[in-house]
């Protein structure tokens, strides 16, 4: 069995999505590993993983205003707002969504379908680097 890890240094540009899907892909194909599973975590609490649709960037508007509406900026609403207005609201978006992700590994290729990609969805107003660890095991 075959096990390989790295960990991928992501810039946003602040809120929105950033398509992980090459440099993932990337890693599967530098461990070698042609069956298996390959397992990305996230290192933040203000950002989340997604897999989604990656044809129409509408899909990538209406999550925004969706999960705006579900986890909206409130002065008002929140104890938490050590570090702004967007800190407790980007808190509540990743609780929602995922810190992790599983994604078969066949053929040497991530297992995702035809209009399938693999975000970072950053949930704060300001730009950051993220980190994310890629996990690859199998044959």
């Amino acid at each position: 069995m075959k096990v390989h890890q790295e960990v991928l240094e992501v810039g946003t540009r602040g809120r929105g999505l950033v398509d992980l899907s090459s440099r993932v892909e990337a890693v599967v194909a530098a461990s070698g590993v042609r069956t298996g599973l390959a397992t990305l975590f996230i290192q933040h609490t203000s950002a989340s993983l997604l897999i989604q649709e990656n044809a129409d960037p509408s899909v990538q508007r209406d999550l925004e205003r969706w999960i705006g509406e579900i986890a909206p900026e409130d002065a008002t609403a929140y104890e938490h707002d050590d570090e702004g207005i967007d800190d407790m609201p980007a808190h509540l978006r990743s609780a929602m969504t995922h810190t992790s992700e599983v994604i078969p590994v066949t053929g040497g290729r991530l297992g995702l379908g035809t209009w399938q990609a693999i975000y970072l969805w950053e949930h704060r107003r300001a730009p950051h680097t993220r980190r994310v660890i890629v996990h690859v095991q199998g044959v």
